[in-house]
């Protein structure tokens, strides 16, 4: 289905002087535009001040037939015909023919020139021929790397282009023949190359392949015929022999229509096979193929004649690149072209098609014309189509794909993307009399009219008609009356932006009266900039600022339409807005709140994007107005989520007073439940009214508020400007609940709702404590983590930290700062990991220097059995500090006890080792004990 809207893609039109009948003519990449008629040249400038001005002429050696430009190499290659005879030539450096009468040199392809004429080369145009065995048909230029690709009977030939190097100042552009692509059964009408991607299309088949370099899979490549193929190959034959039989019986016979997308389509029957010329095995550009798209098209038979009306036309391969990087010396500032994505158009006369052909082979398009179309082009914004009377503008989906194969966040809560699937429309339809033929370059149309006499053919043709692959064109015959008027315009399309803002104007009218007509047009206004985006070589200074801020106003304008929406792609609000770059305030700003039936209706897409912005703990703080807003609405649309929207760091500037009466709504409608008695806890908090903070806690047992937490972990937790802030409440918890706060932070781990490393900060932020200095706290939740034993604790690691802080706190005399939650004993009885008390601690502990029972406490829970190895690990490292500081106490116990020390110690032989690394430690432990 076609959407048609009338825009205005179409500026100012200008007509090109020039002196002939133009027979071809083709745009010249940054500058200029060809027209070739009889056997001359004619080259006019297409930018700047001197738009269709002539800027040089030169004679060919006879009518072209064909016309290309290749940017790459900056030639001009055409097909001739003379006197029967047909050539190929190129024509190099012709910006150098400043006058019809200067100085051509011609020279064979291949020719080696010597250094002598070097200066002669450099200062005047040159022709290289290409002599072929067979008659050129087509031709094609690659548009990145510059190579050739002829198309003749039953073959393909590919020049590869190059370079020979005359000196160090000066190189000359030269060809070599590289590869001949045999390809039977077909006779190519059109060619397509790009980057080693081949499309070929006859009356009415189009075959695509992509060539590439290196042996298949470290395979010897054989450039034989398929053994399939051959087989296929007698068949086709034996069907060409039974057509021929049966033409003088006057049948119709006509193949099925049939499309083969990837390996499938060697099944067409067509026999491919590569012969590789001019290059050496191990140096070949290509040595193998595959096959991507095979397509047949039958046409209605229903009136018995074969006519033009069937025949495939303006075959095309698009590139998209993305840009590259600069080279390595940071010299160039060249931007190698990289491809990103790749489509192949076609089209029937009343129909279109168009491919991607990159990583998968899908059609994206199909676009059906009013009237029988005569040419098309194809471009990363539009497709233009003309037919008799007509110039059709048509919107395409390429940088939708495009994008898509570029940013692998597409189509996530992050960014988002109008469809490929969506449907294609028409921007315009504008008039000429007598259109002809169209090419297109940079931001200019260009049109041949011809206003002459209805054609009228030679003779009647029969009634029936045989369909084969042969030429089947009718010979029309001009009846001799005065010569025709005909021009040639150079019709400029208008600047993305400006034909953006129409759009965006036009869009108004359908948003009142239906949203997905609203929608439509702004997802091809904002295709459109982004596809401008993408082609950066073709932007003016300072037009990529204003594309960019035209993308984010885009972006703004779909993240409206998809806020009024009650459905499933209500959801796309949320990427959109984000690329918009918008507050959530500007968002909030841009809602009209308009009251329908004295309801306040809130849609789907609009609660979506708040709810999200919301739980990404933005810093972004809402005013108290906004604030309240936010929680009407989700009143309103969403009950179940106000508790959770009120824990939201964005939402801090709320009145507590009208958060208060929110929950209190929820209590009587129903939707009472252990989250909203925290979050009425946490707003009493911040109320100042501690007996219903206190009253609120009480209402619920302690494993029940530890699941409330779990469920909205905001409210002990928040995020700012990437740092973990505890709340108001864990702030109060800690000083009145610490057990409660450590269990549910225990729970949120245990849920994957923090992190280890998140929670060691929360604690060490909510005393209030740096880096370097471990609250008792902290300690307490490693105990708990220890006792839980939690899947995803690595509990070597949890032993070395606990080990280092009991350590610590002995050596350093340092009691806890908090009452420890657990005692020595509660571990042992609880954990697993905690064994009987070693007899050395036993020892220690008896000291009377040691009777503080924090120190008591600290030795017992060293015991750890399978914490052994870290503990010794741990006191080798840190025990000459301990030494240096208790040495009378332990050389004293050393040389009391140290039979009894040492026979408890020595237990392993890890035990061993870090005991002598300890006894090494210290200068003065080893005295005593020697």
């Amino acid at each position: 289905m076609v959407q048609l809207y009338n825009l205005h893609p179409f500026g100012s039109q200008q007509v090109v002087p020039c002196k002939l009948e133009p027979e071809r003519f083709c745009g010249g990449g940054r500058d200029a535009l060809f027209v070739a008629a009889g056997c001359k040249v004619e080259a006019f400038a297409v930018a700047g001040q001197e738009l269709c001005q002539p800027r040089c002429a030169f004679s060919t050696l006879g009518r072209v037939l064909r016309l290309a430009y290749s940017e790459a190499g900056d030639y001009l290659v055409a097909i001739e015909e003379k006197n029967k005879a047909t050539f190929l030539r190129a024509y190099v450096n012709w910006r150098s023919k400043r006058t019809e009468n200067s100085r051509v040199c011609i020279r064979m392809i291949g020719h080696n020139v010597e250094g002598a004429f070097s200066k002669a080369f450099r200062d005047q145009m040159y022709i290289i021929e290409m002599p072929l065995s067979e008659v050129p048909l087509c031709i094609s230029c690659c548009p990145v790397k510059g190579d050739l690709l002829v198309g003749c009977t039953n073959k393909l030939v590919l020049f590869s282009l190059k370079y020979q190097i005359i000196n160090e100042e000066f190189s000359l552009l030269d060809f070599e023949r590289s590869l001949i692509i045999h390809i039977d059964n077909i006779t190519p009408v059109e060619i397509a190359f790009c980057v080693g991607y081949v499309a070929v299309m006859s009356d009415l088949e189009v075959l695509i392949l992509k060539l590439e370099p290196g042996p298949k899979n470290g395979e010897r490549v054989h450039h034989n015929p398929r053994k399939t193929n051959n087989r296929m190959r007698r068949t086709e034959e034996g069907i060409s022999n039974e057509i021929s039989q049966l033409e003088s019986d006057d049948f119709v016979i006509c193949q099925k229509p049939l499309e083969l997308l990837g390996e499938k389509s060697e099944q067409s029957g067509l026999s491919v096979t590569l012969e590789s010329t001019g290059l050496a095995d191990e140096k070949r550009k290509y040595s193998h193929f595959q096959h991507l798209l095979y397509r047949r098209f039958a046409p209605d038979i229903s009136s018995y004649v074969l006519s033009d009306d069937i025949k495939l036309h303006s075959l095309q391969l698009l590139p998209i690149y993305q840009t590259g990087s600069l080279t390595s010396d940071g010299k160039n500032l060249s931007q190698e072209k990289e491809l990103l994505s790749l489509f192949c158009f076609f089209s029937l006369p009343h129909v279109g098609y168009l491919y991607m052909v990159v990583k998968s082979v899908e059609l994206m398009s199909v676009y059906q014309y009013p009237e029988k179309s005569q040419q098309a082009v194809l471009t990363p914004q539009f497709l233009h189509v003309i037919t008799s009377n007509n110039l059709q503008c048509f919107t395409v989906r390429c940088s939708a794909a495009a994008a898509r194969e570029e940013d692998p966040y597409m189509d996530t809560t992050l960014k988002a993307c109008p469809p490929v699937s969506m449907d294609v429309c028409a921007l315009r339809i504008q008039l000429f009399i007598g259109l002809k033929a169209i090419c297109h370059f940079k931001n200019h149309i260009i049109l041949l009219t011809k206003a002459d006499p209805e054609a009228i053919p030679e003779r009647r043709q029969s009634p029936k008609r045989l369909l084969s692959r042969k030429d089947t064109s009718v010979k029309i015959k001009i009846p001799p009356v005065a010569e025709a008027g005909w021009n040639l315009y150079i019709v400029n399309t208008i600047s993305p932006v400006q034909l953006y803002k129409e759009m965006i104007d036009y869009s108004n009218t359908y948003k009142t009266v239906k949203t997905q007509s609203c929608i439509h047009l702004l997802s091809e206004a904002h295709l459109l900039v982004r596809a401008a985006l993408m082609d950066a070589s073709q932007l003016e200074p300072g037009e990529k600022a204003e594309l960019l801020e035209a993308f984010k106003e885009s972006c703004g304008h779909l993240g409206d339409c998809y806020s009024r929406l009650d459905s499933q792609h209500s959801h796309l609000t949320l990427p959109y807005y984000k690329m918009s770059g918008l507050s959530m305030a500007e968002v909030l700003a841009r809602m009209d709140w308009t009251v329908e039936d004295g309801l306040q209706k809130y849609e789907r897409g609009l609660i979506f994007y708040i709810n999200h912005s919301l739980y990404e703990n933005l810093d972004e703080e809402l005013s108290e107005e906004l604030a309240a807003k936010v929680v009407q609405m989700f009143y309103v649309a969403e009950p179940k989520q106000v508790p959770h929207i009120l824990c939201s760091p964005s939402m801090k500037n709320i009145n507590p007073l009208t958060a208060m009466s929110y929950l209190r709504k929820l209590d009587t409608s129903g939707f009472s439940s252990i989250l909203v008695t925290l979050t009425k806890a946490a707003v009493a908090l911040k109320m100042g009214d501690l007996d219903m903070h206190r009253n609120e806690m009480k209402s619920h047992s302690e494993m029940k508020l530890v699941c409330g937490f779990i469920l909205e972990p905001r409210l002990l937790i928040q995020q700012r400007k990437g740092q973990i802030v505890p709340t108001e409440l864990a702030l109060h918890l800690k000083e009145t609940q610490p057990g409660l706060l450590v269990a549910s932070v225990l729970g949120l781990q245990k849920n994957n709702k923090i992190g280890i490393e998140e929670a060691d900060s929360f604690f060490k932020m909510l005393c209030a404590k740096d880096e370097d200095t471990t609250p008792q706290l902290l300690v307490d939740f490693w105990e708990a983590q220890l006792v839980a034993c939690l899947p995803d604790v690595v509990l070597q690691e949890l032993f070395f930290k606990l080990t280092s802080q009991y350590i610590w706190r002995l050596s350093k005399r340092q009691p806890p700062d908090t009452t420890p939650l657990r005692t020595s004993e509660d571990l042992i009885n609880a954990c697993s990991h905690y064994g009987l008390i070693y007899p050395w601690v036993h020892i220690l502990i008896s000291s009377d220097s040691l009777a503080d029972k924090n120190y008591t406490e600290d030795l017992s829970k060293l015991q750890r059995r399978e914490a052994e190895e870290a503990i010794l690990l741990r006191l080798s490292l840190q025990v000459g500090l301990w030494c240096s500081q208790r040495r009378h106490y332990l050389c004293a116990s050393l040389k009391n006890n140290k039979r009894r020390f040492f026979l408890s110690l020595v237990s392993s032989t890890i035990v061993i080792q870090s005991l002598l690394r300890i006894l090494f430690t210290s200068q003065i432990l080893l005295e005593h004990v020697l």
